[in-house]
């Protein structure tokens, strides 16, 4: 009887939700006129002249937000990107004083994933146990936005438990990739990546495994991934509190590279370490972001794969145009061979998930719909140790996959004692990397994001071990920006001739399941920057540079109906 009670709870919940989101839509009538020439131009000008044509007078916030307004509006209506709409509260926010007009966002609509607290709105993270946890004021990220001059607008869609590069939940539902509706935006904040690729502006996600790198990826947009401590994180809803491990960051997402930048500069201008204990008081440092502007030869590494799954032939594509281009600049190509990948895939898979997936699972009620991916690692990890031994045994000898096999012998949980063991050789990778990196005097790296572009919808049950090549650099908190450089071709994008899934270990084979390039045709393909440790002004000079070397290579954003 109690499973029922939960059951019908749950399903009330989801449907509360959605009603209510529904409605809000519904009351925003001049939302729904169409795009304006003045609408156009303000999506299409650079965000210095909005922010000082506000400052000045010229330019009213309120007229930005009807803009911005229209796009969230029209980008749910063809990818279910939303989840709060809080564009009501936000007229009254710059009606009364919230937002501080002279700042450096000044006006600029800002939307924001699922999980950061706004007072007077739910922040659900996808689970119905969540729906009326509305906190009475605004979290530290509300409230920096606020008097940098940012509005926060709406709330946008991600998984149920954040682990997936999917974002669908029974809450919300299913988002879409605004490139191909078959295909997920990706995740975790995938609904922010569809609501960028369609217009919007400025938004903000997580990352503990490339949640804001696989969307930028998936969808077409811009992401940086920061180091702990460079960007604020509290006053957040999470699906693993205390999950230390790999910890997870806050990171911006932009429709454009000078957004991203712009953004990224402005918001640590604001010291947020005023507004959140966990932030370094490291001020932005234009001297560093000149510097690699100006640098005139770079040394560049090339990281070709990450020894687990092979990029396809789209994303191997992306990142060789991106290498020829740097080439052609004058800029030195390096091959290197660095600390094993699939060591920190193994050590990274462990520490998330070091708590046997408990976390996580206690926010579920009876009935609750899983992401496939995050599904998967529960079922495994529930497995009776004597079966899962058995089942490691075939693989290793009989099936002869070393990489798979290594996965999963240790996949259950952990004890304190193993835990800390875990964390010890966590910090030892992280050292063999310094000093591989200090030997090889890398300037940055240049990695594919992920081994394929978009997953299909439910194809992480498939490729959820298939996250690598981001996931490596959470480990070691690294500084990662995603740019994209072309879309998926159905003709030069093709598998070879002869090739063969049976012959992959088992997170290849996964991943090579969803790849098809003629179904994934004109899907968004990107390339990853990656620096050191709190290296944002360099990664973002350095992003710059690749994508003007790109010249008429330049990846074309998606337009705007």
């Amino acid at each position: 009887m109690v499973f029922i009670l939960d059951y019908l709870q749950h399903k009330r919940d989801c449907q509360f939700k959605q009603n209510e989101r529904a409605e809000r839509i519904r009351a925003l009538t001049r939302y729904h006129e169409p795009f304006t020439p003045q609408d156009r131009e303000v999506i299409d000008k650079p965000i210095q002249e909005l922010v000082e044509g506000v400052r000045n007078g010229e330019i009213q916030p309120i007229d930005l937000l009807h803009t911005y307004g229209k796009v969230a509006l029209k980008a749910h209506e063809k990818t279910n990107c939303l989840t709060e709409v809080m564009i009501p509260a936000a007229e009254g926010w710059i009606s009364d004083g919230s937002i501080n007009t002279q700042g450096p966002l000044a006006g600029i609509p800002v939307s924001l994933k699922d999980t950061i607290n706004v007072g007077g709105f739910d922040s659900t993270v996808g689970f119905s146990s969540f729906v009326g946890n509305k906190p009475a004021e605004d979290g530290p990220v509300a409230r920096l936005l606020k008097d940098a001059g940012a509005v926060p607008y709406v709330k946008t869609n991600l998984p149920i438990t954040l682990l997936s590069f999917e974002s669908t939940n029974d809450v919300w539902g299913r988002c879409t990739n605004p490139h191909n509706n078959k295909y997920s935006p990706g995740g975790s904040t995938g609904g922010e990546a569809a609501l960028l690729a369609l217009g919007g502006r400025i938004g903000i996600g997580s990352d503990v495994a490339g949640s804001v790198r696989a969307p930028a990826h998936f969808s077409g947009i811009y992401s940086l991934r920061c180091s702990t401590g460079r960007w604020p994180k509290a006053g957040f809803a999470t699906s693993m509190p205390g999950q230390e491990g790999v910890p997870s960051v806050y990171s911006p997402m932009t429709r454009t590279l000078n957004d991203l930048t712009y953004f990224t500069s402005s918001i640590i201008g604001m010291q947020p370490w005023k507004y959140d204990y966990s932030v370094h008081p490291l001020a932005w440092r234009p001297e560093i972001e000149e510097e690699y502007a100006t640098k005139e030869k770079f040394r560049v590494g090339v990281m070709r794969t990450d020894g687990v799954v092979d990029p396809s032939p789209a994303c191997r594509r992306a990142l060789e145009m991106a290498e020829e281009a740097l080439k052609e600049a004058g800029h030195e190509i390096v091959e290197i061979d660095p600390p094993s990948p699939y060591e920190a895939l193994y050590l990274g898979s462990l520490l998330l998930n070091a708590d046997g997936c408990q976390m996580f699972k206690s926010f579920f009620r009876y009935g609750e719909w899983n992401d496939p991916g995050a599904d998967q690692m529960d079922w495994f990890m529930r497995l009776a140790r004597p079966f899962k031994y058995i089942y490691y045994l075939w693989v290793k000898y009989v099936r002869k996959d070393d990489i798979w096999a290594g996965l999963v012998k240790d996949w259950h949980a952990k004890s304190a004692f193993e835990n800390w063991q875990l964390v010890a050789k966590r910090e030892a990778y992280r050292s063999k990397w310094y000093d591989w990196w200090n030997k090889e005097n890398l300037d940055f790296l240049l990695t594919p994001t992920n081994a394929t572009p978009a997953v299909p919808h439910d194809g992480m049950k498939d490729a959820v071990s298939s996250c690598g090549y981001t996931f490596l650099f959470n480990l070691l908190d690294y500084t990662c920006g995603c740019l994209p450089v072309t879309h998926v071709d159905k003709e030069l994008d093709k598998l070879p001739s002869g090739f063969s899934i049976k012959k992959l270990n088992g997170v290849a084979q996964g991943a090579y399941k969803l790849y098809d390039a003629e179904a994934m045709h004109g899907l968004p393909v990107g390339i990853q920057v990656v620096g050191r440790r709190l290296e944002e002004e360099k990664v973002l000079s350095i992003m710059k540079r690749v994508e003007d070397a790109l010249g008429d290579d330049k990846y074309d954003l998606l337009d705007i109906d």
